[in-house]
């Protein structure tokens, strides 16, 4: 049997969700500083830690706007790629992720880039948990998505070397 496309979709998908990974990761660490320097009440107190404090703030937003395009351009590669491999099974279970993406991005008002990650909308309480838990869920579905995309690189690999196993 020959290598084909389907375990060539797979075993990038396994690569760049690797980066995915990591992404979540950092969202999580940020947010979680976040929420650490949101509580500090020494730092309210004192006008210089306060502008520190606020560029500190900036700063991690403007690192999370870096992440939010390669993150959503990464996962909609992995959907056009396995549509390509008609992997339909893997498509059905990235399209809701990939959806949540597309009204993600087109829900922030005017530039989309700039105000993915406000500093004084993310330092709402609310606002900073609701983040922080979807960063934990991104976190759980890319995990999921790279033991799913593991697996199937490593069917197609047993059947291009053409040793002989069971894919269920």
């Amino acid at each position: 049997m020959a290598f084909t496309f389907a375990a060539f979709c797979y075993m990038l998908s396994l690569v760049l969700c690797a980066a995915l990974i990591f992404f979540a990761i950092w969202h999580i660490i940020a947010f979680d500083e976040l929420r650490t320097d949101f509580k500090s009440p020494i730092d309210q107190c004192n006008p210089a830690h306060a502008r520190e404090r606020l560029r500190n703030i900036e700063r991690i937003c403007f690192l999370l706007r870096k992440l939010v395009l390669p993150e959503y351009s990464i996962h909609s590669l992995f959907c056009i790629m396995f549509l390509c491999a008609q992997e339909w099974l893997t498509l059905g279970l990235n399209v809701p992720l990939l959806f949540y993406h597309f009204w993600r991005y087109f829900r922030c008002p005017a530039d989309s880039s700039e105000l993915a990650y406000d500093p004084p909308a993310v330092m709402n309480a609310d606002t900073l948990s609701y983040c922080q838990k979807e960063a934990w869920c991104k976190l759980a579905f890319y995990l999921l998505s790279f033991f799913y995309y593991l697996y199937w690189s490593h069917c197609y690999t047993l059947l291009f070397f053409n040793i002989p196993f069971k894919c269920y």
